[in-house]
């Protein structure tokens, strides 16, 4: 998963550093929101929805890529917590129909449901797509490039807690999740 997020945020990086630099190089400040119908052209239909479609498609596996290290850590956390829970830590093997058998286990299936209804239930509350992926990058990066590098260099370095090391790192973590949202 390491190796597949350093991809994914590289990649994704590369793209949106591209289509902002390029956007604002063409347009300047004028620049639309939505590069697909912001300059009045909605025809022809099928050809836009076929756009939006495709840019679906692609938030759906970077969020999906994005989140792992959220669902793995809430994984860990329940357990530990809950080392006894049949609900928590038992895999249950599905058959569907003409599809190959998988294992699926409750809690994870229940959380990252909840998970991702939740966040996009949260991004829809704004009006216009840019505030949707605004919300969505932020919930899902300052964790994976902020929060978890932080507390994984305080594991390896053994940073005390409350030493003057902690308290910095500490809070330009909590200020860059606030910040990033």
């Amino acid at each position: 998963m390491k190796k597949a997020s350093m991809v994914a945020i590289f990649i994704t990086t590369f793209f949106y550093l591209c289509c902002g630099c390029f956007g604002y190089a063409a347009f300047g400040n004028d620049t639309p929101g939505n590069l697909l119908t912001g300059f009045g052209f909605f025809e022809p239909f099928w050809l836009i929805d076929l756009a939006n479609a495709c840019i679906i498609l692609h938030l759906v596996g970077g969020y999906q890529i994005y989140s792992q290290p959220i669902y793995s850590t809430v994984d860990r956390w329940a357990s530990r917590k809950f080392p006894n829970s049949g609900f928590v830590n038992n895999f249950y093997r599905v058959k569907l129909p003409l599809l190959p058998g998988f294992q699926l286990n409750l809690f994870r299936f229940c959380f990252r449901t909840t998970y991702v209804i939740s966040t996009i239930g949260l991004a829809i509350f704004f009006p216009y797509f840019n505030q949707i992926l605004g919300v969505l990058g932020a919930i899902n990066f300052w964790p994976l490039a902020i929060y978890f590098p932080i507390e994984m260099y305080f594991v390896q370095q053994k940073i005390a807690a409350w030493s003057s090391k902690w308290i910095v790192l500490r809070t330009f973590s909590f200020c860059f999740a606030f910040w990033s949202l």
